[in-house]
């Protein structure tokens, strides 16, 4: 049965509260203030309430909705794990009273990491515009200005290469085979393990790439046929497989048995066309010569991976999805974005100050950017919204009308308040985990980033009350 806070309080928590009093950092004392909101525990409680059809009444008392909310946003503002999560809150009394633990028993790391899947994007996406809307109530944001920028968030891949690539999907077939011969028993086809020849070739062409002088074109080609021709042969073994469990050739008199079987086919249908698309690819670079093949998939695991190149000097290829981060006064981030397939930045603009206009409810008087966002159409369409100052530069003008304009005071000082975004972005991924994103898939991606970023405008919002309050 979920609850949406705690009806009682263990024995004991009234001393915890009077001893850990002057423990807090500044900055938690008036986030925890925030999170007390009615709104923001409803939200979750609602969430968690789907999970089953009779949540609400039926069942034993589960964590209530309050201390979920909390517990996965400070692993987040420290961004730990949940194992480690889990230890520290356990260990400490001032994040035992922060998240309203309190004297219970702190929660299973796994448990944990099930309420976040329970939290999904459209949630997240609510929490952070009511943390929005409470930053507006309490004047942290006025909405006059707004700045935006775009970063890769990357997705928990090795370095793909076309070799660790096919290696990666033959041991996940081969695994799931072996499972459906322990369950199946001899009924059917028999499997051949060749996982240890797979990575034979694998270590082979890695040797031959790391060769002095450059790769030998043919003895790499040479290591690429038999590495391709094993895993083929791999492939046709899983769809042998497949279709044996589907007409009942591989099967089990036990119900929980056949379950498993069926979802051992499913994975086997899930990965034997993304390994095929590896090999196409492989056979077009290798082969053909063709390195930009359409759709090229980078991982069999997180297939939706994009391949983004932002002109880094230190890492020119990212592997991840494309985000915007759009703040407003006091570093409060008014609005964020994961995108399925990277946009140009001069089309995230005009969408920008729509969503600033939607969350604080008034058109901004200053708007800045980087080059990468101008446009002439963008400049004009913000001016008709009501931005009396749009401060993104033009390098490629040749009027001088327009180099006046930009050599203005006002449009300097934009540019300089612009900068504090890239300062913003590398806190997201040096304290909130931003680097990376450790959850799977498109969902785990916008979830990552959403408690990421509700995580810093907490820390902020605290900070700004905590120093009115001085």
């Amino acid at each position: 049965m979920i609850e949406a806070r705690r009806q009682q309080l263990h024995f004991g928590e009234g001393l915890i509260a009077e001893e850990i009093s002057d423990l807090r950092e500044e900055w938690m004392k008036h986030a925890d203030q925030v999170l007390e909101d009615e709104q923001l525990v409803a939200t979750v409680y609602e969430a968690l309430a789907k999970r089953s059809p009779k949540s609400r009444t039926r069942g034993r008392r589960g964590t209530p909705a309050e201390v979920v909310m909390r517990l996965l946003l400070l692993k987040h503002i420290r961004n730990w794990s949940y194992e480690v999560l889990e230890r520290e809150v356990r260990a400490n009394l001032v994040y035992r009273d922060f998240t309203r633990v309190g004297a219970a028993k702190a929660p299973d790391g796994k448990t944990m990491g099930r309420w976040g899947l329970a939290l999904g994007p459209e949630t997240i996406e609510k929490i952070h515009a009511r943390v929005v809307e409470i930053a507006q109530e309490k004047q942290v944001v006025q909405g006059r200005k707004m700045r935006l920028d775009t970063t890769v968030v990357e997705t928990n891949i090795h370095y793909p290469t076309d070799s660790n690539l096919l290696g990666d999907g033959v041991r996940v077939l081969i695994r799931a085979m072996k499972r459906i011969g322990e369950i199946a028993g001899q009924q059917g086809a028999k499997l051949r393990d060749r996982s240890r020849s797979v990575k034979l070739r694998v270590l082979e062409i890695g040797r031959i790439v790391r060769t002095k002088g450059g790769p030998n074109r043919e003895r790499l080609q040479q290591g690429y046929e038999k590495l391709l021709s094993a895993v083929g042969r791999v492939l046709g073994q899983a769809k042998r497989f497949s279709g044996e469990i589907a007409q009942g050739v591989k099967r089990s008199a036990d119900v929980m048995q056949q379950a498993a079987l069926e979802g051992l086919r499913k994975e086997l249908d899930t990965f034997v066309p993304r390994v095929q698309q590896v090999m196409r690819q492989t056979k077009q670079r290798i082969f053909g010569g063709d390195t930009h093949v359409a759709e090229k998939l980078v991982s069999i695991f997180e297939p939706t991976t994009e391949i983004i190149r932002k002109g880094k000097a230190s890492k020119p290829t990212e592997f991840g999805k494309m985000v915007k981060i759009q703040e407003s006064e006091n570093q409060i981030i008014t609005d964020y974005a994961v995108y399925e397939k990277r946009p140009s930045d001069s089309e995230l603009v005009i969408p920008a100050l729509d969503a600033h206009e939607k969350k604080l409810g008034c058109t901004p008087r200053l708007v800045a950017g980087d080059a990468a966002f101008y446009s002439s159409k963008n400049e004009a369409a913000a001016h008709e919204k009501g931005v009396k100052r749009v401060c993104i530069p033009s390098r490629n003008t040749k009027s001088a009308d327009r180099k006046r304009e930009q050599k203005k005071r006002w449009f300097k000082q934009g540019q300089k308040w612009r900068t504090g975004c890239e300062g913003r972005i590398s806190v997201l991924k040096r304290r909130h985990g931003l680097r990376r994103c450790l959850y799977k898939g498109n969902c785990g991606m916008k979830r990552w980033v959403g408690l990421g970023v509700i995580a810093d405008n907490l820390h902020h919002l605290g900070t700004v009350l905590a120093a009115r309050k001085n």
